[in-house]
């Protein structure tokens, strides 16, 4: 009896480390490498190969070799910069080192506090890294938006917020920001009440284009000026650009389709590949 219970005990100790399977919502449609189901089968393969061996030392040997930064919410912490890029003429992206092969870890939406001195006046500011978030021994973040167009579908809405947020919420901050978000329906439109609330602020703009719906006048009204039917197409896009005050930089996230599409409007309306980042 003592020995069913032994064996009951040990297969609940595996099972509570087994890996948890993330939600479709994690995915972002992007074809990032790699996505965070190929995290997740990889995990499985190492849990399933421990558990077979009945040797837990197997998994922690495999998270050494992945260790995430431990990063603090009430200190700063110094990293070096390994590669600066200039994107436009007031943007660059920007790499910094991480420790070994250490993962930033960051979950989808949280943001870092960049602190340092330029011109000896300390400036300090909020930005969402760009990297994959299982990107190992670096991450990178954009600095100083101009004019900023983002496009994206469905789910790929969610890597965009963040950084519309850390603008509006900088008083200083005067990016011009024109969001465009592709879904098949108006029902289909994720956080309406959060998008319309950043739509009132002086330097946004938020369009929306969907693909299943048959007639504007079914949509409230004060949705019907800024929405389009059917596809974004490059003769929208190259309307989004023209209206932009000067050349903007664009962000693109959706499915693999999608970025890969947008990619081929955006070279079309003579933005070149350092003018556009694809999530």
């Amino acid at each position: 009896m003592m020995e069913e219970e032994k064996e009951e005990e040990e297969e609940e100790a595996w099972l509570q480390l087994r890996p948890t399977e993330p939600l479709p919502a994690q995915c972002c449609g992007g074809g990032c490498k790699p996505c965070v189901f190929d995290t997740y089968y990889q995990e499985l393969t190492w849990w399933e190969k421990a558990r077979a061996k009945k040797d837990k030392s197997l998994l922690w040997r495999k998270k050494e070799e992945h260790r995430v930064s431990e990063l603090s919410l009430e200190t700063f912490q110094a990293f070096s910069i390994s590669a600066v890029e200039p994107l436009t003429n007031d943007t660059c992206q920007i790499r910094f080192e991480l420790p070994g092969n250490e993962q930033l870890g960051l979950s989808p939406g949280q943001h870092l506090i960049l602190r340092g001195t330029v011109d000896g006046l300390e400036i300090q500011r909020a930005y969402t890294p760009i990297s994959h978030r299982n990107s190992e021994g670096y991450f990178e973040v954009l600095i100083k938006y101009g004019e900023l167009l983002m496009l994206a579908a469905g789910t790929g809405l969610a890597p965009m917020l963040p950084i519309l947020k850390e603008i509006t919420d900088n008083e200083e901050d005067e990016t011009f920001v024109t969001l465009v978000g592709c879904f098949k329906t108006f029902k289909g439109i994720y956080l309406k009440p959060f998008l319309q609330d950043q739509a009132r602020y002086w330097n946004v703009r938020t369009f929306f284009v969907l693909s299943q719906e048959a007639s504007l006048d079914e949509l409230p009204w004060s949705y019907q000026e800024k929405t389009h039917l059917g596809r974004l197409s490059q003769a929208l896009v190259q309307e989004l650009v023209s209206s932009c005050r000067r050349k903007p930089f664009a962000l693109v996230c959706g499915p693999s389709e999608f970025v890969r599409d947008m990619a081929l409007c955006l070279q079309a309306t003579g933005l070149t590949k350092e003018s556009y980042f694809l999530f």
